[in-house]
């Protein structure tokens, strides 16, 4: 026997004796709920203060703050499609008062009135989360990760390319130069050598009319004439725009024409596997419980020289210096150690090999001609070798690295290496075995060793993994974040900005 189907009621024209609520069509414990309620118990007078006065009425920047805050926390990127959403989606609509700017006035906001106001706005979102005791500021854990820039792939400047280019002219000009010496070989006056050590558009035009004017009026050699010209005409625009590319570049490698901030880096999410250089942003990050306590930009492609800026950005805006740092081996210096420790922070910071010493030992592994396994005498301040013999301090020398931190070396030499049938194994130099020693760095690397394999130490670094490194596998996996939106480090710092806010406000609606 068959039963008779039964369907709800749908009628289209159904009319409502009240209209809907939109609030009531928001649940309770909704993210977008979250975040309204932590936009609007942040202070954003300055914010406010960018506006000037005059004309017509402007959208309020908290709205556009919440809307933009709540797209990033949805994967929206696009103005358009974050404009699409304030007229189709309810949650949208709910935040927004039904207001609906158009994705010009979103990408303004976004791109110019966020610059400069952003960072204070994250920093007071992260001390909400604090009061609410998700979030300790005593213990960050520190890494570092490169997410591709809005630009052409393509359209980059190498630095070596450019100092290849500059010393081919020099090339050049020298033997344009010869060629000048070789006409008045036989005559008793020589017009005066330029200089061709300085290389700029002027000295190049002045150098080419002191050329041209030497030859006037001689029988000059057709492919010398053809290539005056052509050095006239070419070589001073060019050194011009090499100068100015080299101001843009300043202490990197390389750029794009496209967003000349960004520095060509090899990134790991390579879908072609070859090792590609793309142009990109190298995005410092600090967590605590898997929350974003702070972000900073670098432009260089290692993490080591970033740190203490990172450090430094923190205590500046929190107030308030860290406990403790938890961070990999790509940033166990001697100047990081330094300046942790002049800050009294304790560091778990790893260092070059630290994983190989470990496992070394474990193996019972040890290379007895490392300089480490050498015995020192204090005393007379002398090593020896394997085979007894001494290495005496030969003097030391001091050197500065990439951001100007000075380092000072030790140096030992052996007396004579000759016929030591150890010596293929200990070294291969021609001459007497040297060693060089900074015991600066060898006390603050077993300061470090000393902690790191402490009860302690092992269970930051355990930590370590999956609290920084978890917060990035969210942002380029769950909310599919690979590729800025925006261009130039000053809107790229907006964008990873609200990045960082629509995480943190994300996990703390899961959590509450």
């Amino acid at each position: 026997m068959s039963r008779k189907v039964i369907f709800k009621t749908y009628n289209q024209d159904q009319l409502s004796l009240l209209p809907p609520s939109y609030d009531d069509l928001v649940p309770a414990n909704h993210p977008v709920r979250i975040v309204n309620m932590i936009i609007d118990n942040v202070d954003i007078s300055a914010l406010e203060e960018s506006y000037r006065g005059g004309g017509t009425s402007s959208y309020h920047p908290r709205m556009l703050l919440k809307v933009i805050i709540y797209a990033y926390l949805r994967n929206l990127y696009s103005s358009r499609k974050i404009e699409q959403a304030l007229s189709e989606n309810i949650h949208f609509m709910w935040l927004s008062g039904q207001s609906k700017p158009d994705h010009n006035t979103i990408n303004d906001f976004r791109g110019k009135r966020l610059q400069g106001n952003l960072k204070k706005i994250f920093h007071q979102v992260v001390l909400l989360l604090v009061e609410q005791g998700v979030v300790s500021l005593k213990d960050i854990f520190v890494d570092g990760t490169k997410i591709e820039a809005n630009a052409n792939r393509y359209t980059f400047v190498w630095g070596k390319s450019i100092k290849t280019s500059k010393e081919r002219i020099r090339k050049q000009l020298k033997e344009l130069w010869s060629y000048v010496e070789r006409v008045y070989k036989e005559e008793q006056t020589i017009p005066n050598t330029p200089d061709f050590e300085v290389i700029d558009a002027a000295k190049i035009e002045d150098t080419i009319n002191q050329i041209n004017e030497a030859l006037k009026g001689k029988d000059i050699d057709k492919k010398i004439k053809q290539k005056l010209n052509y050095a006239k005409k070419n070589w001073p625009v060019n050194i011009a725009k090499y100068q100015h590319q080299e101001a843009i570049l300043k202490d990197r490698n390389s750029y794009s024409k496209t967003d000349t901030d960004a520095t060509f880096m090899r990134m790991k999410e390579d879908h072609m596997q070859n090792g590609q250089l793309k142009p990109a942003y190298n995005v410092q990050a600090s967590t605590n419980n898997q929350y974003l306590t702070n972000y900073t930009l670098a432009q260089t492609t290692v993490d080591t020289t970033t740190l203490k800026d990172h450090v430094n950005n923190h205590i500046e805006n929190y107030n308030q210096i860290p406990k403790t740092l938890t961070a990999d081996a790509g940033y166990g210096s001697e100047e990081n150690y330094t300046d942790l420790e002049a800050k009294e922070i304790t560091a778990f910071v790893k260092y070059s090999y630290f994983h190989k010493e470990q496992l070394d030992k474990k193996r019972g592994k040890v290379n007895p001609f490392h300089p480490n396994e050498l015995h020192y005498n204090k005393e007379t301040d002398t090593y020896y070798c394997p085979m007894g013999q001494a290495m005496t301090n030969i003097g030391s020398y001091k050197r500065k690295t990439k951001n100007g931190f000075e380092q000072e070396i030790h140096r030992y030499q052996a007396q004579n290496c000759m016929g030591c049938s150890l010596r293929s194994r200990c070294h291969k130099s021609k001459y007497n075995r040297i060693i060089e020693r900074n015991y600066n760095l060898i006390r603050l690397k077993s300061k470090a060793k000393t902690v790191l394999i402490s009860e302690q130490g092992i269970a930051k670094r355990k930590q370590r993994c999956w609290d920084v490194e978890a917060v990035f596998g969210n942002i380029k996996h769950n909310m599919n974040f690979k590729r800025f939106m925006l261009r130039g480090i000053d809107k790229v710092n907006v964008e990873i900005g609200l990045i960082a806010m629509a995480h943190n406000l994300k996990k703390y609606s899961l959590a509450i």
